[in-house]
């Protein structure tokens, strides 16, 4: 049994079978993964798309560049992620049929890469918070929302990120996306809740 195997929440057949469906049914199609933060979005992304072969668009290529980190930006409910540009870069060329360059945010550098090509036939998981925001749903075909209990969150967090990282996720990262989960009621606008085991 292979790690991917032991780890497939029990929705995942009947998510594949509705991708399958909607496939057929759609000229194109957006699998949006939103949720908490460390609830297994990217695992869970990567899973389909390897049973899929769609490719996947992760939100952390959308963090906002320096200058966008204002006060007034951030007290937005998923003010925190750039929105215009995803839906400038990626959503409406790939509504329209055409090819998809764009650019990376790098933390290194809060700046922009290069423009990648992203490949695609039909369809395009995009995977990370705040993907399902009501200026992005439109776009969106299938939601689906990754829940994680708050104390398995933050030992997650730990784990992943390092004792020094537990206290900024607490105090600012989470409350943000408490924030827009609430503000917008994303985990019950979704097709498919997950929760984390």
């Amino acid at each position: 049994m292979t790690q991917t195997e032991t780890i497939l929440p029990e929705e995942t057949e009947e998510i594949l079978e509705r991708i399958a469906v909607l496939q057929k049914e759609k000229e194109r199609i957006i699998i949006a993964i939103d949720g908490r933060c460390t609830s297994g979005k990217t695992t869970f992304a990567r899973i389909l798309s390897e049973k899929t072969g769609i490719p996947v668009m992760h939100m952390d290529d959308f963090f906002l560049r320096k200058e966008q980190r204002t006060p007034e930006r951030y007290a937005e409910p998923g003010g925190n992620v750039d929105r215009e540009r995803l839906t400038e870069e990626v959503l409406i060329p790939f509504r329209e049929g055409k090819e998809i360059s764009f650019r990376k945010f790098i933390r290194g550098i809060m700046s922009l890469s290069e423009p990648f090509s992203f490949p695609y036939e039909n369809a395009m998981i995009l995977e990370g918070s705040y993907s399902c925001h009501p200026e992005l749903q439109k776009y969106s075909g299938l939601k689906i929302f990754m829940d994680i209990a708050s104390e398995q969150q933050l030992d997650r967090v730990r784990i992943r990120d390092g004792e020094g990282k537990v206290q900024e996720f607490r105090e600012r990262w989470i409350p943000l996306e408490e924030k827009y989960f609430e503000a917008f009621k994303i985990r019950e606008i979704c097709d498919y809740v997950i929760q984390s085991r």
